[in-house]
């Protein structure tokens, strides 16, 4: 079912709210303030019936200029608007900034309501009318029916309603099908009941019994309650006014300007990059930098506009800008938004948010505003892919991409699947779910590895290889876990950029090299070491009748890293084929007797019980053996 949210816009004691009271036959205004003074001071809420049988939510706004703010708060979420205008007055400024913010914000349908048709001759009424016609010229009321009703005497009433009930037709559907998203515009709490916040819901759906998460604090908080229209319901929707009781949350915890959502699918940021428009009544050149008020959903927040492509922006110009806030905005991309001057007040633009999470752009950068133009123009996959580019060094799961999308777009998991089989974009499933990153990133990567090994060949030609933990602290840092890191090693050994030596890199070209020097010192090495058998050397021993020490430990730590010596533990080494003799030997035993000694160890291998002893750990420490009492098993 499609549902209608209503909002009234016009000058101050121009009859909004009396209107809304002979449509309805209730009162928005309940602060004793309002009531005492005569005048709408924050927002109102109350509904509807229409013949058609849609229930339409109604916002009814505040019209005096000092609460500009709390009227942009409501007006974010409407379909449809009731331009108000006094018969008895015409459009005044107030009508004019209201109607400026509603272009800003792209509301598309709009009625224009003369109230107190009763106060003045038919003859003024329709003088007004023309005037209010003109007045409207070029804005999207142009062509808006015009409706003069008297409040006082129901007069123009009927019509109004069914006008109202026919434009209901022409409203687009809601997001239902994206997250759930509800900016907060009241909070209050209720004896017996708890937190309760209101909104208008403008994406999504939200049930009794789901988690949320208030924006941006991070505060998770469980729906205890609904009420839709002032009645209790299972389900709000999108496009509903809905009061949400909150349960693990206090009062004091939110307030408005929030954003109420579905878990872990917001963003909350300090810079955005947007288009906006500077309105024509402006008056003067923006300059960079200026300090301006931002209003977006319920909130409102200083920031800084930083020109991307321009020196100063014109009144009546757009811009691409970058939005530096001084306090954190939930947003998404293609979300509206109204800037106001710092002081004094005035509205003076607003536009389209491109990106609701920037990183801070360079001004004049051409391939930094090429890449907002896309997000403002582009296809969605184009979208998509340059979300996942500029993503690739996080390796972002779908829920990071659609974050940085702003929201799910139609179809996103196919334009994925596409990405990944035409290979623009790759796709990793060693996590608990599957990551992803672009090809341009893996093929930057794979250079930066090879210049990277390329170095240390040249630094340490006797070693097989760099160290695989060292690489991935080089090049990728903690950003990326162990279990993605071997998937990604495995992928560029498939492609033929470097191999893999056990726990060492090495470029495919690569071999060790010895000079003669190093050929007499490793084949004089390799001797002592066969000869030796199971009762081997230390290091310090064999240094101490060689005279060429530095080589000596050059080549023995190649030996050891190209695997011809086993390292069993510190300080004693076994050359392979006797460290691989030694392991037969064990598990050959015990597999025919059912369990090894150390002093069977011992006589089995030909040497001391110090030497069987550190064999027989160390392959317990392979988990070949394990010990139990005194006798080793197999594992």
């Amino acid at each position: 079912m499609k549902h209608i949210i209503i909002g009234t816009a016009g000058h101050i004691d121009h009859g909004k709210t009396t209107l809304i009271k002979a449509l309805t036959g209730r009162e928005t205004d309940t602060l004793r303030e309002e009531k005492e003074r005569g005048i709408s001071i924050n927002l109102g809420f109350t509904f509807f019936d229409l013949p058609s049988g849609k229930r339409a939510g109604i916002v009814d706004v505040p019209g005096h200029e000092r609460f500009i703010k709390n009227m942009l708060a409501g007006v974010s979420g409407i379909d449809i608007v009731l331009l108000v205008i006094a018969a008895d007055e015409g459009i005044m400024p107030q009508t004019r900034e209201h109607l400026e913010i509603l272009q800003l914000l792209a509301v598309k349908k709009g009625i224009v309501v003369l109230t107190k048709m009763d106060m003045v001759e038919e003859e003024w009424l329709e003088m007004i009318t023309e005037e209010v016609r003109e007045g409207l010229m070029g804005t999207f009321l142009e062509a808006a029916p015009i409706v003069p009703v008297s409040s006082k005497s129901g007069e123009n009433l009927k019509e109004l309603i069914r006008i109202i009930d026919e434009a209901t037709e022409e409203v687009e559907e809601k997001d239902e099908g994206g997250h759930f998203r509800l900016p907060v515009d009241r909070v209050f709490s209720i004896t017996g009941f708890g937190t309760v916040v209101t909104g208008t819901i403008i994406s999504g759906s939200v049930r009794e019994g789901d988690t949320v998460e208030i924006y941006p604090s991070g505060i998770k908080a469980k729906v205890r309650g609904l009420q839709v229209h002032e009645k209790p319901a299972e389900i709000g929707e999108a496009g509903q006014r809905c009061a949400i009781n909150l349960s693990g949350v206090k009062v004091e915890d939110i307030e408005r300007g929030d954003v109420l959502a579905e878990n872990d699918s917001l963003q909350a940021s300090l810079m955005v990059d947007a288009n906006m428009y500077y309105l024509k009544s402006a008056g003067r050149p923006l300059e960079n930098r200026q300090r301006v008020r931002l209003y977006h959903g319920t909130s409102e927040i200083l920031c800084r506009v930083v020109l991307l492509d321009k020196e100063e922006l014109e009144p009546g110009e757009n811009a691409y800008v970058q939005l530096r806030l001084e306090a954190p905005l939930t947003a998404q991309r293609k979300d509206r938004f109204v800037i106001r001057s710092y002081s004094p007040m005035h509205t003076i633009g607003g536009g389209v948010i491109l990106e609701p999470k920037a990183s801070k752009g360079k001004r004049f950068n051409e391939q930094y505003i090429k890449e907002i133009k896309l997000k403002e123009t582009g296809e969605t996959e184009n979208i998509l892919e340059t979300s996942i580019k500029r993503l690739s060094s996080e390796f972002p799961g779908e829920d990071s991409i659609i974050k940085s999308l702003g929201k799910k777009e139609e179809g996103f998991e196919d334009m994925l699947k596409q990405l990944v089989e035409q290979g623009r974009v790759i796709k990793f499933m060693s996590q608990e779910k599957p990551v992803y990153t672009h090809k341009s990133f893996f093929q930057k990567k794979g250079e930066e590895i090879e210049r990277l090994l390329s170095d240390f060949h040249k630094e340490n030609p006797l070693k097989a290889g760099m160290s695989k933990e060292e690489v991935r602290s080089r090049i990728f840092g903690k950003s990326v876990k162990p279990k993605l890191y071997e998937e990604i090693i495995k992928l560029y050994d498939a492609m033929g950029r470097f191999r893999v030596e056990e726990s060492n890199l090495a470029l495919m070209d690569f071999e060790v090299s010895f000079t003669e020097e190093q050929k007499r010192i490793k084949d004089y090495i390799a001797d002592i070491f066969k000869k030796g058998g199971f009762t081997t050397p230390r290091f310090e021993e064999i240094a101490e009748k060689e005279k060429n020490k530095k080589e000596l430990k050059r080549v023995f730590d190649a030996l050891v890293d190209s695997g011809e010596l086993v390292k069993v533990v510190e300080g004693y080494y076994l050359c392979r084929g006797t460290y691989e003799k030694g392991k037969t030997l064990i598990v050959d035993f015990i597999k025919e007797k059912g369990s090894l000694t150390a002093a069977e160890a011992r006589d089995l291998l030909n040497t001391s019980r110090k030497y069987a002893v550190s064999f027989i750990e160390h392959l317990d420490m392979i988990k070949i053996t394990k010990r139990i009492e005194d006798k080793r098993v197999l594992y």
